[in-house]
């Protein structure tokens, strides 16, 4: 019998452990010799601009064996490289020409702006792929359950540091930002306090407060997410208390990105990007600025997000991605389609990749955090899973 391919992607923010995945595809895969293995470059946009002739474009596509992914999960990042591009929502000036010139047949969804669909489905049937594994957050997730829809299989991976992906409590990065953030908040305390003022962070989070409140759970600090907006003077006098009260004079907090205070709108800047995200204007800087202005204190503002990204994958991130890896293989062994690895109940399971409609998974105030004191909330976890809220 012929090899069957599975294809392999990355999209959106890279992560520590995504390397894991790739390599722990390629080894399970190939293992066998019943399939082999490409990997596509720079996310859907492989799949979009690539001049596919003789079933190969060494730009976008890379055939992988164990060889090239040998080493590859010692590192972070993404071996494959990622792009935000959206293949539903493309404008046509951003194609190449070759690609131009095949679009007789695609839908235009408004002026200068087309659905790339027909065309990726194209390029995976020149490219002989009868499976694609996709590695990403709610964007790239979203565009995997459209092919599953158009008839293509698919079956994903969850990645992102928000750990926002509904239907699963875990998505590979996450662990790796929180070990991250707390070694961050630990060693610029000594910093903070040397100069006694009031040290303000800011951490991924556009629409769930996951890595702020576990990155708080942990540094034992307090914390303020986008599920609840704070009362801005009730903030700022806890704060200021904090600082009193503390022998060594200072106080610390941690503040998801999207995380804002009543009366105010999250603030948004610049051009969205494919799938309709603006950057947000920085919260943390936003607070410095109240807090110096309401209570003359002085404040030091430190920006967490993107170093968070970098470096290796810790145990539980290199774990968990080579298991989802693992799992990823038999489904797609199994003739499985339209499905997501994930951690339900603190158990492995696959689930149908979730509904873009439904939203991110977000933080339940009422049982995880303590909007009075801006903490979490420690007690009443009997029974609960390892992260606390059930997916």
């Amino acid at each position: 019998m012929a090899k069957k391919r599975i294809g392999i992607l990355t999209g959106g923010g890279d992560v520590p452990g995504l390397n894991a995945v790739i390599k722990s595809v390629v080894y399970g895969a190939t293992q066998t010799g019943d399939y082999d293995v490409v990997g596509i470059r720079r996310g859907w946009m492989g799949l979009t601009h690539a001049n596919i002739e003789n079933g190969m474009d060494d730009e976008f596509i890379l055939p992988l064996d164990r060889e090239n992914t040998r080493r590859i999960d010692r590192t972070g990042g993404t071996f494959l490289h990622t792009s935000r591009t959206k293949p539903s929502r493309i404008r046509v000036e951003s194609l190449p020409p070759h690609v131009q010139a095949r679009l007789g047949s695609v839908k235009e969804v408004e002026p200068g702006v087309v659905d790339m669909t027909p065309i990726v489905l194209e390029n995976l049937q020149r490219l002989g792929i009868d499976d694609l594994l996709t590695i990403g957050g709610d964007d790239t997730l979203s565009y995997s359950s459209v092919l599953h829809h158009a008839g293509f299989p698919v079956v994903a991976v969850p990645k992102t540091m928000d750990n926002d992906v509904p239907g699963t409590e875990y998505c590979i990065g996450f662990s790796t930002a929180l070990t991250r953030a707390a070694d961050a908040v630990r060693r610029q305390r000594t910093t903070i306090g040397s100069h006694e003022r009031i040290g303000i962070f800011r951490i991924f989070g556009r629409d769930a407060g996951f890595t702020a409140l576990y990155t708080a759970y942990v540094a034992s600090i307090r914390c303020c997410i986008p599920e609840c907006p704070f009362d801005l003077e009730q903030l700022i006098d806890v704060l200021v208390e904090d600082k009193r009260n503390n022998p060594s004079r200072y106080a610390l907090i941690v503040l998801s990105e999207g995380a804002s205070w009543k009366g105010r709108e999250v603030q948004e800047y610049g051009e969205p990007d494919p799938y309709g995200h603006r950057k947000k204007v920085n919260v943390a800087e936003a607070l410095s600025d109240e807090v110096k202005r309401q209570s003359g204190q002085e404040t030091l503002v430190s920006d967490l997000t993107y170093d968070l990204r970098s470096g290796s994958p810790d145990f539980l991130d290199k774990m968990i991605a080579y298991t989802f890896a693992t799992m990823a293989v038999e489904c797609i062994s199994d003739r499985g389609s339209g499905r997501m690895m994930a951690i339900r109940g603190g158990c492995y399971a696959d689930i149908e990749i979730p509904d873009p409609k439904v939203g991110a998974r977000r933080v339940d105030i009422d049982t995880m955090y303590n909007r009075e004191r801006f903490r979490p909330n420690y007690g009443a976890k009997r029974g609960l899973p390892v992260f606390l809220t059930r997916a």
